[in-house]
């Protein structure tokens, strides 16, 4: 199992990013959760296979119609960032 923390910029609010995201990874059946930040970003922790979580990362740069990522800062996370969350499920999170 392989899990990311990521952080994406850009128009990524406003624009039904984090729904998006959610339905997206619960397609692959991934787990984790995402978020709306204070300061404009989107922040989301994915869980699951290595192939999947990959996939999801690509889907994640381009992000639904509306959305102009303009950054993705992508990093390795353990399994104690699902805690936010849950560990089966990905759900959406309160703004931070």
């Amino acid at each position: 199992m392989r899990v990311v923390h990521m952080i994406l910029r850009g128009r990524v609010q406003g624009v039904g990013y984090r729904a998006w995201c959610a339905y997206e990874a619960q397609t692959r059946g991934l787990a984790g959760w995402v978020r709306n930040r204070a300061n404009g970003a989107v922040e989301a922790v994915i869980a699951g296979d290595e192939a999947l979580v990959a996939a999801m990362v690509d889907a994640c740069r381009a992000g639904p119609p509306g959305a102009r990522v303009e950054d993705l800062l992508l990093h390795d996370a353990t399994d104690a960032a699902l805690a936010a969350g849950g560990r089966e499920l990905f759900v959406v999170l309160e703004t931070l």
